[in-house]
C-alpha cells in the first residue's frame, strides 16, 4: 500500500438497510479510498450481504469481529487493521447515510495539512439537517460541555467522521482506548492534543438517519457525561508508539 493510500473505516451492526446505499455512494465521491467495513457480528447478515453485493470490488474489505461488542472497540481494530497494511490515511465514517461521503475529499485534502481532521457540524460552513430542535440542542450542549470540561478549544469533539494520518494514529497508542461508546470520539481527541498533534475541523453537513435504528443507550449517555471529567482529572492516559 501505498504511503498516501486512503482507508475508509466503517463499523456496523444491522445496517443491512443502510450499506447497499452506503458503499456505491462511497466509491462514487471517494473514488481513491478502500473502504473496511468492520462488523460487530450482525445478526441481519449485514457483513454477508456486503460481500455478495459489493465483494468483488477490490476496494472493498470486511473484517468480522468477535467478543465484546463496541463502537471504540470496531473502531480500534479498525485502525490498528490499517496500521498494519501501511494506510497513510484512516477516515471514519458511520454507515446509516448521516455522514456524507462526498466530504471524504475534503477531509484528506485537509489532512495534508493536519495530524487529525474533525468534520465539524459546528464550525463555520458546518450544519445539521433533519435533526429535531431537542437533539440539536443535546448535541450543542454536549459538545459545550465537552470543551469546558476538557479545554480541547473544538466544536465539535463529539464528531464521528474524521480524518487521521497514520502518524496521528501511532502517537495515539489506540490499543489502550478505554471508552467504547459515543465518548470514544471525545477520548481520540484528547489523546490527539495530548500527543501534540495538529487538529483541524473541516466544516460537514450532518442528515440524521432514515433507515436502522440508533444504537444511543442510557450507558452511552453517561459514559459521554463522565469520560471529560475522567480525561481531565484522572485519565491516567501514557501515549507510546505504535507502529
Amino acid at each position: 500500500m501505498a504511503a498516501d493510500g486512503v482507508l475508509t473505516i466503517v463499523p456496523t451492526y444491522n445496517e443491512r438497510d443502510n450499506i447497499p446505499l452506503l458503499v456505491p455512494r462511497l466509491f462514487a465521491e471517494a473514488p481513491e479510498s478502500d473502504l473496511l467495513i468492520v462488523d460487530d457480528a450482525s445478526p441481519d447478515g449485514t457483513a454477508d450481504l456486503a460481500q455478495d453485493r459489493f465483494g468483488n470490488d477490490a476496494r472493498l474489505h470486511i473484517l468480522r469481529r468477535t467478543g465484546l461488542r463496541g463502537l471504540g472497540r470496531s473502531y480500534v481494530d479498525g485502525y490498528l487493521w490499517a496500521l498494519e497494511r501501511g494506510y497513510g490515511r484512516v477516515v471514519q465514517m458511520d454507515a446509516d447515510l448521516s455522514h456524507d461521503p462526498r466530504h471524504i475529499a475534503a477531509l484528506v485534502a485537509v489532512s495534508h495539512r493536519n495530524d487529525v481532521v474533525l468534520g465539524s457540524r459546528y464550525c463555520q460552513g458546518g450544519g445539521v439537517e433533519n435533526w429535531p430542535r431537542r437533539r440539536l440542542a443535546l448535541s450543542i450542549f454536549a459538545n459545550r460541555y465537552v470543551a469546558a470540561v476538557t479545554r480541547l478549544g473544538v466544536a465539535d469533539a463529539t464528531s464521528g467522521f474524521r480524518c487521521y494520518t497514520r502518524k496521528a494514529l501511532a502517537a495515539m497508542d489506540v490499543r489502550s482506548i478505554a471508552s467504547n461508546g459515543y465518548a470514544f470520539q471525545v477520548e481520540m481527541t484528547y489523546r490527539a492534543r495530548l500527543a501534540g498533534l495538529s487538529i483541524a475541523e473541516s466544516p460537514i453537513v450532518f442528515t440524521d438517519r432514515t433507515l436502522g435504528h440508533s444504537k444511543m443507550s442510557k450507558r452511552v449517555i453517561w459514559e459521554s457525561i463522565w469520560m471529560p471529567w475522567k480525561l481531565r482529572f484522572g485519565g491516567g492516559i501514557t501515549l507510546g508508539s505504535q507502529k
